[in-house]
């Protein structure tokens, strides 16, 4: 009988450039190994429609037929792993799949006395089982949710399971929004999101350099930061509120980032330095407001694309100066993948039919198991 569950995880971030497919390995002692991984890029049509229905700007006949295209494009990524690791669809033994989220609502809204809180990810699981013939589990986070929590942060479940202990350890990713674990022997584990990461840098970029992203840092590099402008963004109230908390495009969308813009500074090089700035100051800020209080930190990992924005790793040195800063990859962990592999620990106790939700983290009442099926 075989230990271990060959898992493939699909991942789609806020911000919204590809679909991440890793096939990975979780033995019975909870230990892991990536075999192999396929990125899918969105088309520019399919990408700029989910970024219509992300900014609020679709209808609900859009949502409808973008939830099965994008399952039908999870599915194809998939099979394209599949097929790359030459790897026999029967030796898969599920697929978890994060979905792409294009609304998430955590702060409670009351409607006729009903108070809740919502959030949605497309990319139907029906769709995915079917085009590749395996078990699907997903829509985790409308569970954790329904059980009083925000259904964010979810990556901090794997975390706690893949970092060795001994040391208090921040976990902090940055994608579209940065988002940060706290490990440590001092605290229960707690988790939140920081920020906007680098979802107004990647606005900014492609506004104005015609650019998906800034790659390495390297024009944030041609600029200064403007301390004037920044003060002003730092202004936004998100920033204070206290954990847990969790935020999206709801909040740092298009329309915010052409309200911010029209107190930018001149150059355009200014803007993405200031912005960069932002993304590492709101970070430090968050662990001198949140995390100090309760404990001392030993370092912090970065994980996602912003671990290869060497601007962003610099400004964190600067205002953490008595802080190691490490990646993911020091720890010998993909930064582009490390969701992917937290959602194939999701996933991997869903099967087993255990708890995968951390209320410290969330808010919620109760540890539930999330994930829905789909065989």
């Amino acid at each position: 009988m075989k230990n271990y569950k060959n898992i493939i995880s699909l991942m789609s971030g806020t911000s919204i450039d590809a679909i991440d497919a890793c096939l990975v390995r979780i033995y019975n002692d909870l230990t892991f190994k990536v075999i192999d991984f396929y990125s899918l890029s969105y088309s520019e049509n399919i990408k700029k429609k989910l970024f219509e229905l992300a900014n609020g700007k679709g209808c609900v006949s859009d949502v409808c037929y973008m939830n099965f295209v994008v399952g039908e494009l999870f599915a194809k990524c998939a099979n394209l792993l599949i097929e790359k690791a030459k790897i026999k669809k029967e030796d898969i033994d599920f697929i978890s799949s994060h979905g792409q989220t294009v609304c998430h609502l955590p702060e409670k809204q009351e409607i006729d006395s009903v108070k809740i809180s919502s959030t949605l990810q497309i990319g139907d699981i029906s769709v995915i089982s079917q085009k590749t013939g395996i078990l699907t589990i997903g829509d985790y986070r409308p569970k954790d949710i329904s059980a009083g929590g925000q259904g964010a942060p979810l990556v901090p479940f794997a975390d706690k399971i893949i970092f060795p202990r001994g040391k208090n350890r921040l976990i902090q990713n940055i994608g579209g929004i940065s988002n940060v674990t706290v490990l440590s022997q001092d605290c229960e584990i707690f988790a939140f999101d920081n920020g906007a990461g680098n979802m107004l840098i990647d606005y900014f970029m492609n506004k104005l350099f015609n650019k998906p992203y800034d790659k390495n840092g390297e024009t944030a590099q041609k600029g200064n930061v403007d301390f004037n402008w920044l003060n002003k963004l730092l202004k936004e109230p998100y920033y204070k509120l206290e954990p847990p908390k969790s935020t999206g495009r709801e909040l740092f969308n298009s329309d915010y980032a052409e309200k911010i813009y029209k107190s930018a500074p001149a150059s355009k090089y200014d803007v993405i330095a200031t912005i960069t700035y932002l993304t590492a100051k709101t970070i430090a800020q968050s662990y001198i407001d949140f995390i100090f209080p309760k404990t001392k930190i030993d370092e912090v990992v970065l994980g996602g694309g912003g671990a290869y924005n060497l601007v962003i790793k610099n400004y964190l040195a600067e205002l953490l100066p008595d802080i190691v800063i490490k990646t993911h990859e020091d720890y010998s962990i993909p930064n582009k993948l490390k969701e992917c592999i937290a959602f194939a620990y999701l996933g991997y106790f869903a099967f087993n039919k255990q708890t995968n939700n951390i209320p410290s983290c969330t808010g919620a009442d109760e540890n539930v198991i999330m994930g829905k099926f789909s065989y």
